[in-house]
C-alpha cells in the first residue's frame, strides 16, 4: 500500500490549481495505518528552498486501510512555493514524501503551489479567444506599395507560387531577403475569410521597417516596412479587422534590434547616427561593445542582431515610458496588445515596467510571451522568471500542448501523458491565463503540423526545398490534423491557427513553414473543419471558458469534458485501431463517426466525437 496524494484532485488538495493572497487551501493526505503516522507537517518552501511555513496535518479519521490527515493555511503574498509532507512514525523514523507520476516537482520530490496576485486579470475579450497568425509577407497582397525606403538589397518573386529562396550567399549566409509582396491591404481584402474560421485576434509578425522578410531584425520601430504600406493601410486594417470584431496584436521585439537599423546603422541607411558611428550616439548606451565598433554582443552570436540593454533608461523611454513612445506609437494606430518575442531574455523589472505602462495606454490592452516551456516556473539565464506571480504576462504561447499533442498522435504516448500535460498546465497557470493562451499547432518557428505529424527529417536546406509528403503520409497527416484540431479547439485556451495550416500546407522548419498561402489550392475539407470548429467555440461558451475533467486517457483515446454555466460537452478522440462505442448526446462535429444503435455512436479509428451532455 502507498501513501496517497494527489494535487490535481480536489479531495486532497482544495482549491484545484493556483491560489491568491488570504485564499486559504486545504490539503489532506491519505497514510496507511501500517505506516503508524505519529505526526504529518507539510513543508512549504519558497523558490529558493528556503522554509517559508510548517502546515501541521491533523489526524480526522481511519477509513479502511487509511488514515486522513488534513491542514490548512494561506500564503501572504504572491510566489512560487514547493512542498512536501513530513512523516514521523511511531518508531521514530521521518520521511519528506513525493508520491506519484506529478510532473509538478522541483528537485524531483516537491510539488508546486503558485499564488498569483488578486487585482491579476486578462482582458475578458482573450478569454477562449481564436488567433489567427499572419506572416504578413506571405499571407496576401493586394495593389502596389510604394518601395520608396526599402532597405536594400531585396528581390521580389515574380510568382506567388514559387519555392522560397534559401541558397546562402558566397560568404555562407542566408539573408532571408526574398519578398512576396504580402501587404496591410492584401491582409485587409481578406478578412471576411479570417474572420469566417471564428477569429477574434489577429496576431501579425513584425512589421516594423526592416532588411529581412521575417522583419525581427528591426530596422526602426515605429516605421512600417514600406512594403507592407504606411501607417494609414496599418489603421485602416485595425479600424476593419475592429469592425468584424477581430483584436490585432503585434510582435514586440525588445531584445535586440537590426545591425542594419536608426539605432545602430552599420551600414549607413539612416544618417550615420546610430550606435556603430558613433559614441555620441543617442542609441549607443543600447548595446554593449566589447571593442567598438565591429566587437559586440549579438542574439545567438548573429552579427545583424545585436542584443540590447533592456534596462537602459533611454532605451526603456524610447519603447515604453517615453511620448510617443513604441507602445504608444502602434497602441494609438489601432493595436490591441503585443506578443514579446524571447520573453525568457527581457528582465523582469522591464516586464513590468512594460505591462503596468501598456495598461495605462490601453486598460484591456493584451501581452502574451513566447515562452516554450512551462512558464509558471521558467528558469531562463540562471533566473526565475515571475511572469504571473507579478502578472506580468496575460498569456503564453502554449508549446507543451503542442508537443503533448503531436506525441499521442505520433503514437508516443498513448494518452496519459497528454492529460498529465494539460492537468500540469492547467493546475499551475491561474485560470484566466490558462484560457487565454497561445494553443498553437504551428508557428513561424516551427515546421508546419502536417509535416510534423508524420515526418522527423531535419536535413539541409537543400534537402528540405526538395521534400515533399509522399501521397500515403499526406493521407495518415490529414487524418491525424483533424483530431489535433479537434484537441486545439476544445482544451482550454484559445487555438491559434497559424495561417495556411488549415489549407494543408506542408513544409519542414524555416524558411519552409514560411511559404504563401496557397490561394486556390486549398484542402477545402479541412479548412471547412476548421470553420466548423471556429463556429463550435462560438456557440458553446463550456469550449471558451469550461473547466476540464478527463475521464479516459489510455489505450490510445482520450475522453474529457469542458463544463461552464450547468452546461457539459464531452469531447472523444480515437487514435487507435479498434472502434468506440459511446452513448449518445446531442451531436455537435464528428469526423469517422457513425450511428449503430439509437443511443449508441461508433467512433472509427482516427476519428472524433464531440457532443453536449443532454
Amino acid at each position: 500500500m502507498r501513501i496517497l496524494f494527489n494535487s490535481k484532485d480536489t479531495q486532497f488538495k482544495e482549491p484545484f490549481g493556483t491560489l491568491v493572497p488570504g485564499q486559504e487551501c486545504t490539503l489532506r493526505i491519505h497514510i496507511p495505518a501500517t505506516v503508524q503516522a505519529a505526526k504529518v507537517d507539510c513543508v512549504i518552501l519558497a523558490e529558493d528552498h528556503s522554509p517559508v511555513m510548517t502546515v501541521p496535518m491533523g489526524y480526522q479519521f481511519k477509513k479502511g486501510a487509511y488514515e486522513q490527515f488534513c491542514g490548512k493555511f494561506c500564503f501572504e503574498k504572491p510566489g512560487l512555493y514547493f512542498y512536501g509532507f513530513q512523516i514521523a512514525t511511531k518508531t521514530g523514523g521521518f520521511d519528506l514524501y513525493k508520491y506519484g507520476n506529478d510532473t509538478n516537482m522541483e528537485a524531483g520530490d516537491l510539488w508546486q503551489m503558485t499564488c498569483v496576485p488578486a487585482d491579476f486579470h486578462t482582458p475578458e475579450w482573450s478569454l477562449g479567444a481564436v488567433f489567427y497568425q499572419v506572416f504578413p509577407d506571405r499571407f496576401h497582397k493586394a495593389g502596389k506599395c510604394d518601395l520608396t525606403g526599402k532597405l536594400e538589397p531585396y528581390t521580389v518573386h515574380e510568382n506567388w507560387n514559387e519555392e522560397v529562396y534559401w541558397k546562402p550567399t558566397a560568404e555562407g549566409l542566408v539573408l532571408n531577403n526574398d519578398f512576396y509582396g504580402g501587404n496591410f491591404r492584401g491582409i485587409q481584402e481578406k478578412l471576411p475569410y479570417i474572420a469566417s474560421l471564428g477569429t477574434t485576434i489577429l496576431y501579425l509578425n513584425p512589421i516594423s521597417k526592416s532588411f529581412s522578410s521575417h522583419r525581427y531584425d528591426t530596422g526602426d520601430y515605429k516605421t512600417p516596412d514600406p512594403m507592407l504600406g504606411t501607417m494609414a493601410d496599418f489603421t485602416a486594417l485595425c479600424n476593419a479587422a475592429h469592425a468584424l470584431g477581430i483584436k490585432v496584436i503585434l510582435d514586440g521585439v525588445y531584445s535586440h534590434t537590426g545591425s542594419d537599423s536608426l539605432y545602430f546603422d552599420k551600414k549607413r541607411n539612416f544618417g550615420g547616427n546610430g550606435a556603430y558611428n558613433s559614441q555620441n550616439s543617442p542609441y549607443y548606451d543600447w548595446y554593449t561593445f566589447k571593442q567598438w565598433p565591429n566587437s559586440y554582443a549579438a542574439w545567438w552570436d548573429f552579427d545583424t542582431l545585436p542584443t540590447v540593454k533592456k534596462m537602459s533608461p533611454s532605451f526603456i523611454e524610447y519603447i515604453i515610458t517615453g511620448k510617443d513612445s513604441v507602445l504608444e506609437h502602434w497602441i494609438k494606430a489601432g493595436a490591441d496588445g503585443f506578443r514579446l518575442d524571447v520573453a525568457d531574455e527581457l528582465p523582469n523589472e522591464f516586464m513590468d515596467i512594460l505591462k503596468k505602462h501598456l495598461r495605462k495606454l490601453k486598460p484591456d490592452a493584451l501581452l502574451i510571451g513566447e515562452v516554450w516551456e512551462d512558464a509558471s516556473n521558467k528558469v531562463a539565464y540562471g533566473i526565475r522568471r515571475r511572469y504571473f506571480v507579478d502578472g506580468t504576462l496575460d498569456s503564453v504561447m502554449n508549446y507543451p500542448f503542442r508537443t503533448a499533442i503531436i506525441n499521442f498522435l505520433r503514437e508516443r504516448d498513448d494518452g496519459r501523458g497528454l492529460e498529465n500535460a494539460v492537468m500540469t498546465i492547467a493546475e499551475n497557470y491561474p485560470r484566466e491565463v490558462l484560457l487565454s493562451n497561445m494553443n498553437l499547432l504551428g508557428t513561424h518557428d516551427t515546421p508546419r503540423i502536417l509535416t510534423a505529424l508524420v515526418d522527423d527529417f531535419e536535413g539541409s536546406r537543400e534537402a528540405l526545398a526538395k521534400r515533399k509528403l509522399s501521397q500515403q503520409q499526406y493521407l495518415v497527416a490529414i487524418e491525424r490534423l483533424f483530431m489535433a484540431a479537434c484537441l486545439q479547439y476544445t482544451l482550454p485556451g484559445s487555438p491559434s491557427l497559424y495561417y495556411g495550416d488549415e489549407a494543408a500546407m506542408e513544409g519542414g522548419k524555416d524558411p519552409f513553414n514560411r511559404r504563401p498561402y496557397p490561394w486556390g489550392s486549398e484542402n477545402q475539407t479541412l479548412v471547412e473543419f476548421f470553420r466548423a470548429l471556429g463556429r463550435l467555440r462560438k456557440e458553446q461558451e463550456p469550449l471558451r471558458l469550461g473547466d476540464i475533467q478527463f475521464f479516459h486517457a489510455g489505450d490510445q483515446r482520450l475522453g474529457y469534458t469542458r463544463t461552464y454555466g450547468g452546461k457539459t460537452v464531452k469531447v472523444y478522440v480515437n487514435r487507435g485501431c479498434d472502434t468506440w462505442d459511446i452513448p449518445s448526446g446531442r451531436l455537435l462535429l464528428g469526423h469517422n463517426l457513425r450511428t449503430v444503435a439509437p443511443n449508441w455512436l461508433t467512433i472509427s479509428p482516427m476519428g472524433v466525437c464531440i457532443l453536449e451532455e443532454e
